[in-house]
């Protein structure tokens, strides 16, 4: 692994990575009722205050720093889970609730074939996969496909998680392309 720790490594994104990461984390841990009592309902408070004003605030200040891929994520990121959060105990039908995960996929998606370094495409990846899981499950009334959308939110978020604390830590965050040793190649 190279011990690539310069990208992504300003405070804008560390901050705007832990928050996203202990949103995801939040979310989808309740998605999946892994933990006894505890839902997506429950995620509602972090999702406002630390996905949606920290995430967006973090996105206004990397769109200062001119740093336009990470800015434009982290407000788009922020205005989603803002929404989610500020909806969240209105009664609105499967199909509805399906439509705004959908939409917000193809946010995802946007932002995963962006570029960026492997975690971040990794996390938007991840993420992406888990709303379409979401809607599916939504539009499908599947609670089995819902909790497996929610392990991908959970994974999107440890892999934000991680990002942010190996640029704190100084921990690699590239896997190398290059063979473990002279003569080693992809077949073997």
């Amino acid at each position: 692994m190279d011990n690539d720790v310069s990208a992504g490594s300003s405070i804008t994104t560390i901050a705007g990575r832990l928050a996203l990461g202990v949103t995801l984390l939040a979310f989808g841990l309740g998605c999946t009722d892994l933990i006894d009592g505890v839902t997506a309902a429950d995620a509602v408070t972090i999702a406002h205050y630390v996905g949606g004003v920290a995430l967006f605030v973090a996105g206004l200040f990397a769109l200062r720093d001119r740093d336009t891929a990470t800015g434009t994520a982290y407000t788009v990121l922020g205005a989603f889970w803002f929404t989610w959060a500020m909806s969240a105990g209105t009664q609105v039908s499967d199909n509805a609730a399906g439509l705004f995960l959908v939409l917000f996929a193809l946010v995802a998606l946007s932002l995963t074939v962006a570029g960026g370094d492997q975690l971040t495409q990794g996390t938007y990846g991840l993420f992406l996969v888990g709303l379409v899981l979401l809607a599916v499950a939504r539009f499908a009334d599947s609670s089995s496909l819902g909790k497996v959308g929610g392990w991908f939110a959970v994974a999107a978020g440890a892999v934000a998680w991680y990002a942010a604390t190996a640029a704190l830590a100084h921990w690699p965050t590239a896997v190398s392309r290059r063979a473990a040793r002279p003569g080693v190649t992809a077949t073997g």
